[in-house]
Formats: C-alpha cells, structure tokens, sequence
C-alpha cells in the first residue's frame, strides 16, 4: 500500500524530530506553533502550507523533498 503525502510528511517529521532528540514542545518553540499543531501533524490530521513545509525543513535541517519523500 502506498502511504499519501500527509502521511508520509507525518512519518517523516517524527523521525526526523525523534533523531535531533527533540519533544513535539520543543520543535513547535522552534516552529513559533501550538503543541497540537506538532501533534496533528505527526499524526497526519492536518495540511500544511509550502511555506510551513519549508520553515519545517529548515528548522529539521534536511532539504525539504526529504520531508515528503518515501523512506525505505
């Protein structure tokens, strides 16, 4: 089965916030964004802006392709 892009992009931010050893608390500081934006996120219920995508990956320090891309 083929996961979408929302969920993809979920997977993808927990992982990547999980390495840098980061809580949902801390990431969302660094994003200036409620707690349960994180939350959503990493769980898939929301969309999120090109913008938001970018500042994302720049605060993750990976190029954003990364973020939405199919990890193995």
């Amino acid at each position: 089965m083929i996961k979408s892009l929302r969920m993809r992009l979920a997977d993808n931010v927990k992982r990547y916030r999980e390495e840098k050893g980061w809580s949902r608390e801390e990431l969302s500081l660094l994003l200036n964004v409620d707690n349960s934006y994180i939350s959503k996120l990493e769980r898939g219920c929301i969309n999120i802006t090109l913008d938001k995508l970018e500042q994302l990956a720049s605060v993750l320090e990976v190029d954003a392709i990364q973020l939405i891309a199919h990890i193995v």
